[in-house]
């Protein structure tokens, strides 16, 4: 479980700073980065909570939104 544990804290290490840097591009971009930082947020409870699958899967959900959003162009990620 210190793996997961692990994993997931360098995950949110890597996604953090890229929040702020998220252009949003329209209304269904807005809806899905709120989505996305709720995913954050949850992965930090689960952590608090020593729950590390919940953890673990939040944390790449909130990474799935991001890419799936950025491939389909509804947000934006300043380079």
């Amino acid at each position: 479980m210190e793996k997961l544990r692990e994993e997931t804290l360098k995950m949110l290490k890597k996604i953090e700073p890229l929040v702020d840097k998220i252009e949003i591009v329209n209304d269904k971009g807005e809806e899905m980065l709120t989505n996305m930082k709720a995913y954050i947020a949850d992965s930090k409870h689960f952590l608090n909570q020593k729950d590390f699958i919940k953890a673990f899967e939040s944390i790449v959900w909130s990474w799935a939104i991001l890419e799936i959003c950025e491939e389909l162009g509804v947000l934006k990620i300043e380079k």
